[in-house]
């Protein structure tokens, strides 16, 4: 915490399928993209303008101390070899890129975030619906075969794949910190699906060097808080939305 209160200023990059078309992160969703139609894009991906050690040569000559990749979007592209999730750049393309960036980041002496998307997820089927969490899922016009989401218990499923993909990632590559997302997932489902102190507790008791964060924060308890915009209004906005609960998570 010393090192990032001093830090200060950092690259935040987004990379992911989305870049192969120029688009936003937020493409599949707004678009509507079949699954099946957005795994496609694994046949462009190439990640020829990815260069490690050119993003963290940009960031130095910026005076920034660290870079945070989003390693995994609401997409659930993974930008490294992941045996849990096969949807990810080195089956697409024979690349890890977590590895490439988080390396150049060492050599430079530059810190190495993973943006991680934590509480929303397009493809994995037990994640929850639309009538729960607008943004869960994008709006088909067709129901997504893949999506199997039924009752309340089924969203366990989802929690045990996620812990065990943020402990491989946190597990196989040097990094200094994981910035979460998707707050509102939080109060809007809150703990009774997503016991958030518990799975910060096991991360930290295995990473007990990795700063965490989740934008405004949920608990408190994070590391840092890092939100959007400004953190008086997502706060009040988050209030707005899900009641006076939201306010309990400043830090």
């Amino acid at each position: 915490m010393e090192w990032f209160k001093h830090a200060k200023y950092g690259l935040f990059l987004h990379y992911g399928l989305y870049s192969m078309l120029h688009k936003p992160e937020w493409f599949l969703y707004f678009d509507r993209i079949p699954l099946a139609e957005y795994e496609k894009l694994t046949h462009l991906f190439n990640a020829h303008n990815f260069n490690a050690d050119a993003i963290a040569d940009l960031a130095v000559n910026a005076g920034m101390k660290y870079i945070n990749l989003t390693t995994c979007h609401h997409e659930r592209f993974c930008l490294w070899d992941s045996k849990i999730k096969p949807f990810n750049s080195v089956n697409a393309v024979g690349r890890d890129l977590v590895k490439e960036l988080s390396e150049a980041c060492d050599r430079r002496g530059l810190g190495f975030f993973a943006y991680y998307t934590f509480m929303l997820n397009w493809r994995h089927p037990y994640f929850t619906d639309r009538k729960i969490l607008e943004v869960a899922r994008p709006n088909y016009t067709v129901p997504e075969p893949a999506y199997l989401y039924r009752k309340k218990e089924d969203f366990h499923l989802y929690i045990d794949y996620i812990e065990a993909v943020i402990d491989e990632l946190l597990s196989n590559y040097k990094i200094t910190g994981i910035w979460f997302d998707l707050i509102m997932a939080w109060y809007a489902l809150g703990e009774e699906y997503i016991p958030i102190e518990s799975i910060y507790s096991r991360i930290r008791s295995k990473h007990p060097d990795i700063l965490l964060s989740w934008k405004q924060g949920a608990t408190g308890t994070e590391d840092f808080a890092s939100p959007e915009h400004s953190f008086q209004s997502q706060v009040a906005e988050m209030e707005t939305k899900y009641g006076a609960a939201a306010g309990s998570a400043r830090l």
